[in-house]
């Protein structure tokens, strides 16, 4: 059975046999996929981590398929069901609709009218009303079934129990559900109505009020739209299909000729078609849209998940961080390179202009005394005046001032890890902390946040939750590992996602630094409890020693490579670390000779680029973004201004840019480009810096939109009006003739109300 697996793997990642059954082997013996990735490239022929996990979700799809299979199985079995050809066809099932629709006749049910109808013995009239004789006279053949012990009353009354049955019949065909299936998804619309008396209430959805679209390209954000405004109770969602379609092609499975008998049964089937098989086909309609749009959602979200935590680092400076306040003052802090507290204070500019110079004196002498490098101002309200007051003081001259995102730092700062660790602190206080620390290591700062709160979703909370969480984790640990960490430094919460350590062991680790002081050495994190001889291997690799013992241990040569690189050194004459600042020395080494059945070339190769830049950092190099000089707010803005930006958010229908001015504005997908953009995260991404035109400002709905066109034109009252290539295909008639705006509103605002 796992030969097959892989065998369909294979074929359907277009991969290798031996490099699938490699994967599924180190992932079934504990592996983890960053691990494999970076380390047992000759076993896998140099998988990345994307085709390992891959590989490792539809190895579990399918062993839940095997397990269901297995089930029905044993089910039909008990029963005595099973027969020869009925287990060859479940056995030849390769998806679990085909499972299920195999199953569906044999399935226990509840009590229905078909099953009321066999208990009445009408099952007989059915199959010779299927059968469809030229000289069946239905009527007749129904009144040998009239019986006052069955409460069958009168001919019509068998008759009408038989059409029941056959209605059901051919609701669960295994043809007749393929066909319908294909029809539902090739040709089904999804049709939104309002509920009367729900206009006002549910104004936000008007764009959907009447509305309809085909399934199989309707957007995932429209989708997730459509079911909230069901669930709130403002709209009607249905799916529907051409019934003349419907009914043909059942006709064309079920009806024989053109007689009494097949008139029954022609009425049988429109009764099963509008009562069970539409339903059930609706059904299943909602279910794989919806499993779509919350793959595209949940996507995006870990796409911009991703760009985010892989922000450059400003790197290990001295920072003043100031969390602005207009009225309640600036919480300021000072932390030293390690992101360690030095400082707290409270100023208040904004109250008097004693206030600010006596703001502006106290924040100079905290950048003399505690050596500042750089300003950390968190772009919330009152960040752009605070920034400004900064410039103003002559703060500036010697240090950076470096707007920073302060998205989730109130939920960090609420945290258990906060409390930990700043018990005696206010809320407020804490949170600029993690501005300022943001700044130096986003990734280190971010991981202590839920992912769900860092503000970068689209519609996160519609969507299936478990599966967002596991693709939001598997972000986080992949770019912890892409990165490594600093073990001497990393707190519990970033050590937590290393490969093969976790919540528990990331805790030993902690407490074991505190009480013995630094690692030295990776081979002394096996002295930690709790790290067994797997979970070294998993991951010493991605853990960092920086001055310690040995060299090798900044890298991200695994200490099982040790050897190697030794052996190298020892050709060469030399010490190892001289092999590492030496680039003749290493020029030197033929890297063939220490081929063996264990190392091969992708794992030597990568040794020599460590051993040339040892420990290096995959993110970019920081760069600054400064905003436009006198636009503070969204009154500043006009149309026709051209901005710097920076993109906080990428959904499917745009991308948001915060300008400085305390919204985000939306580049709408048909303003992103001069030309045809179907994929958004193709073309931007989040904390990507580029200029966009102010297209239109709504300042009594708080809505700025804007363009990243070369020659943006201004789009119609409302919103930036998609392409014709965009919009879904629908009849005029029904259709406002541009695209709804997600929740009548594309803008930040309402964007805050999806999350």
């Amino acid at each position: 059975m796992k030969e097959r697996h892989i065998e369909t793997i294979a074929g359907e990642l277009q991969l290798g046999p031996p490099q699938v059954a490699a994967a599924v082997d180190l992932l079934e013996g504990g592996a983890t996929v960053p691990f494999i990735a970076r380390y047992r490239k000759e076993a896998t022929g140099s998988l990345d981590e994307v085709a390992v996990a891959a590989i490792g979700r539809r190895f579990s799809q399918l062993i839940e398929l095997d397990s269901r299979r297995e089930s029905i199985l044993k089910s039909l079995r008990e029963r005595g069901l099973l027969t020869d050809a009925l287990e060859a066809q479940i056995a030849g099932a390769e998806t679990l609709t085909k499972l299920e629709d195999l199953y569906l006749p044999y399935r226990p049910k509840r009590k229905t009218r078909a099953t009321t109808a066999r208990e009445k013995g009408l099952e007989p009239l059915a199959r010779l009303l299927l059968d469809q004789g030229e000289e069946t006279d239905p009527a007749a053949a129904a009144a040998a079934f009239v019986s006052t012990e069955k409460e069958v009353a009168s001919a019509e009354d068998a008759l009408a129990g038989a059409r029941d049955i056959i209605a059901e019949l051919a609701a669960e065909d295994l043809q007749a559900r393929e066909r319908m299936r294909a029809l539902y998804f090739g040709k089904g619309l999804l049709r939104t109505r309002v509920l009367p008396g729900m206009e006002d209430e549910g104004k936000k959805y008007r764009d959907y009020f009447e509305w309809e679209e085909p399934g199989a390209t309707a957007p995932s954000h429209r989708i997730l739209a459509m079911r909230r405004g069901a669930k709130e109770g403002y709209l009607v969602l249905s799916v529907t299909v051409p019934e003349e379609d419907a009914l043909g092609m059942l006709e064309t499975l079920f009806i024989k000729n053109q007689s009494p008998a097949a008139e029954q049964v022609q009425r049988a089937i429109q009764d099963g078609f509008r009562r069970l098989l539409s339903p059930a086909m609706e059904t299943e309609v909602r279910l794989e849209t919806k499993k779509r749009a919350d793959a595209e959602a949940i996507q995006i979200f870990a796409g911009n998940l991703r760009e985010l935590l892989l922000a450059p680092p400003l790197g290990q400076k001295r920072v003043m961080a100031i969390d602005p306040g207009i009225r309640t003052g600036c919480k300021v802090v000072c932390v030293d390179r390690q992101g360690q507290l030095l400082h707290t204070e409270t100023v208040y500019p904004f109250t008097s202009e004693r206030e600010r110079s006596r703001a502006a004196e106290t924040l100079r002498a905290l950048c003399t005394q505690y050596q500042v490098e750089a300003l950390a101002v968190g772009n919330g309200t009152g960040g752009r005046e605070t920034e400004a007051f900064v410039r103003e003081a002559g703060i500036a001259a010697n240090a950076q001032v470096i707007m920073v995102n302060e998205s989730g730092a109130s939920v960090y700062s609420a945290s258990e890890a906060a409390r930990a660790e700043f018990p005696d602190l206010d809320l407020t206080l804490r949170g600029a902390v993690s501005i300022g620390r943001r700044l130096m290591d986003p990734l280190a700062e971010l991981v202590k946040i839920d992912p769900k709160s860092i503000g970068v979703g689209q519609y996160q909370h519609d969507v299936q939750q478990t599966a967002l969480v596991k693709a939001l984790d598997e972000v986080v640990v992949s770019c912890v590992n892409a990165v490594g960490v600093e073990v001497n430094t990393a707190s519990e919460q970033l050590l937590k996602y290393v490969s093969g350590l976790g919540p528990q062991l990331a805790r030993n680790m902690v407490s074991h630094r505190n009480a013995q002081g630094p690692f030295r050495s990776r081979e002394a994190l096996k002295k930690v409890k709790g790290m067994g001889p797997k979970a070294f291997e998993q991951s010493a690799g991605f853990l960092r020693i920086k001055g310690g013992d040995n060299p090798l241990d900044a890298s991200a040569v695994h200490p099982e490579s040790y050897p190697v690189v030794e052996d190298m050194a020892a050709t060469r004459g030399c010490a190892v670390q001289d092999l590492m600042a030496d680039g003749a020395l290493r020029a030197g080494i033929d890297l063939s000779a220490f081929v063996t059945e264990k190392v091969g070339m992708p794992t030597l190769k990568d040794i020599m680029e460590e051993l040339a830049r040892p420990g290096r950092d995959p993110r970019q190099r920081f760069e600054q973004t400064r905003f436009a000089d006198g636009i503070e707010k969204i009154g500043d803005l006009e149309p026709g201004m051209r901005l710097p930006g920076v993109v906080t958010n990428v959904t499917a229908f745009g991308a948001f840019v915060d300008v400085g001015v305390h919204q985000d504005g939306l580049v709408h997908i048909s303003q992103l480009a001069d030309r045809f953009v179907k994929d958004p995260a193709g073309l931007v991404k989040v904390h990507q810096r580029v200029m966009v035109t102010v297209l239109e400002v709504d300042l009594e709905r708080n809505r700025i939109s804007l363009s990243m066109r070369s020659a943006p034109e201004k789009p119609e009252k409302g919103a930036a009006a998609p392409s014709k290539r965009e919009r879904p295909q629908k009849a005029e008639k029904k259709r406002s003739g541009r695209e709804p705006e997600p929740f009548n509103n594309p803008f930040h605002k309402a964007f805050r109300e999806m999350r």
